[in-house]
């Protein structure tokens, strides 16, 4: 009997209400995110990736020599700190939640953040530590394979990691009887096809990155300086720059029709329904800055701008549609 009382305590004081500390700090830790994306973008932008040869120290040490002055040290350093330092916001806000959240669903995509943030600090060190091992076939290092997945994972966990800042949010839990009522299903569907060719293409985008792909193509909005569609020649690196240009007009249209659609559909409420022009001025940005890239040679500014700007859409996106679902999600937690 006894050993039960903690356990009944401790269940007894799980609650789904707004608490606010929790609440602003898993909105900072959102904010902090996108620190972390801004400096990988960065790093990987100078080709500074293999700065340090060793992990998960730095030269052997935490504080290694040079970093402060340094500029490819600064920048594979300072991601590293800010990637250790991302890694324990997430353990304090996923042990924040399992001892006052009542909603197990938010427990559990708490608990997935975790184990994301340790794999994605695992096959980041995997990137530096297998550099040096060849993949004949496709002509690259095996580190660079992980890199693109390192890349991918990494806007997974912002989706995850803004799921559950919303989640947390005043807004959220004390939403009024505007949000009972169901989107439509065609407005369900459009930002679930949106989120998917978002992550599709910033797979692509990581591709093109770290296969050194930027210029394959080096003119805009054309792929011939004749003003030609399609590439006068065809190679790997030609194909997979040709692809993201390519993904990147169907992204156009979808998220287009997505945001005339939630526009309109008036079983959301007002304030939610004006957040379909997010996407829409996002994806203008993100090709703005993509032709930036090639107008100005791979500026690092355009190109770690067009980094960030690319998880920036696929997040605010994610999280209209996360915000669109609220309904449906919490129904499945009856706790």
């Amino acid at each position: 009997m006894t050993c039960r009382i903690p356990r009944l305590i401790s269940t007894m004081s799980r609650h789904s209400s707004y608490k606010p500390a929790l609440a602003w700090f898993a909105a900072l830790g959102s904010v902090w995110v996108f620190v972390l994306v801004a400096l990988g973008a960065f790093t990987t932008t100078i080709g500074a990736g293999m700065a340090f040869a060793d992990w998960p120290l730095s030269n052997g040490t935490v504080n290694p020599s040079g970093w402060l002055t340094e500029i490819d040290k600064f920048a594979e350093h300072s991601h590293r700190l800010s990637a250790s330092l991302m890694s324990l916001i997430t353990i304090v806000l996923a042990v924040w939640l399992w001892r006052t959240e009542a909603r197990s669903w938010l427990r559990r995509l708490a608990l997935f953040a975790v184990i994301l943030i340790l794999f994605q600090a695992m096959v980041g060190g995997l990137r530096v530590l297998l550099d040096n091992h060849n993949v004949e076939l496709v002509n690259t290092s095996v580190g660079r394979l992980f890199a693109m997945l390192h890349a991918f994972l990494a806007q997974a966990y912002v989706c995850t990691l803004l799921a559950i800042a919303a989640a947390c949010s005043k807004t959220w839990i004390e939403a009024g009887p505007a949000w009972s009522a169901v989107p439509s299903r065609r407005v369900r569907l459009l930002g679930q096809w949106c989120v998917v060719l978002l992550f599709c293409q910033l797979t692509i985008a990581a591709v093109v990155r770290h296969s050194f792909a930027g210029m394959a193509i080096p003119t805009f909005p054309f792929s011939t300086p004749s003003g030609g569609v399609l590439p006068d020649a065809w190679n790997f690196r030609i194909a997979i720059q040709f692809s993201h240009r390519l993904m990147a007009v169907i992204l156009s249209g979808m998220v287009l029709v997505y945001g005339h659609f939630l526009w309109r559909d008036a079983s959301l409420p007002r304030w939610l329904r004006n957040c379909s022009l997010l996407p829409v001025a996002l994806i203008a940005g993100q090709i703005f800055l993509g032709a930036q890239i090639i107008w100005t040679g791979r500026s690092i500014v355009m190109t770690t701008g067009h980094v960030v700007m690319g998880a920036l859409t696929l997040a605010v996106t994610f999280l209209v549609v996360f915000l669109t679902n609220r309904e449906s999600i919490e129904g499945r937690d009856h706790v």
